[in-house]
């Protein structure tokens, strides 16, 4: 494992809409692990391939529930419902933050590390992370549709 270059706001590769993983072979395994590397490494909750530099649909999510670490291959929102409205920041976006409109509750289509099909349903910090990363996948980052926007060294001051 190893922990990778997060790209920041301003490169190029986090606009381009990334490609489908056609086999889960053992570069997209390592991916997987470094990518999670690099999160936790970096205190984020989510991680999505472009933000590494790598235009594939791979994402890893951790918001420190039950769940532990999601790793999602090919992930795609099928259900959405409600609204909430939270702060969000980027680990490519440093020092900024701001007030997303997100669904309450997403249920997501992938494929997990071994190549099966699976759903996962999240509410809350979980549903945010889930399109929040999944949006990264299509180039878009949560400043687009962020409602106001500040710089703050933490979230916590946001205000």
């Amino acid at each position: 494992m190893a922990i990778r270059r997060i790209r920041k706001d301003g490169d190029e590769i986090l606009r381009k809409k990334s490609k489908e993983v056609k086999k889960i072979d053992d570069k997209i395994l390592t991916l997987l692990d470094d990518m999670a590397e690099t999160m936790y490494h970096n205190d984020g909750v989510g991680l999505a391939a472009p933000q590494i530099g790598i235009l594939k649909r791979v994402v890893v999510i951790d918001v420190n529930d039950e769940k532990g670490l999601i790793e999602l291959i090919n992930p795609e929102i099928i259900y959405t419902e409600g609204e909430q409205y939270e702060t969000e920041g980027c680990l490519s976006i440093p020092g900024v933050y701001g007030e997303v409109k997100r669904p309450e509750k997403v249920i997501v289509k992938a494929l997990n590390r071994k190549g099966e099909e699976i759903t996962i349903e999240g509410t809350k910090l979980l549903a945010i992370a889930l399109c929040h990363e999944i949006d990264h996948l299509d180039g878009i980052l949560f400043i687009d549709k962020a409602i106001k926007l500040e710089k703050r060294k933490n979230k916590e001051d946001w205000s």
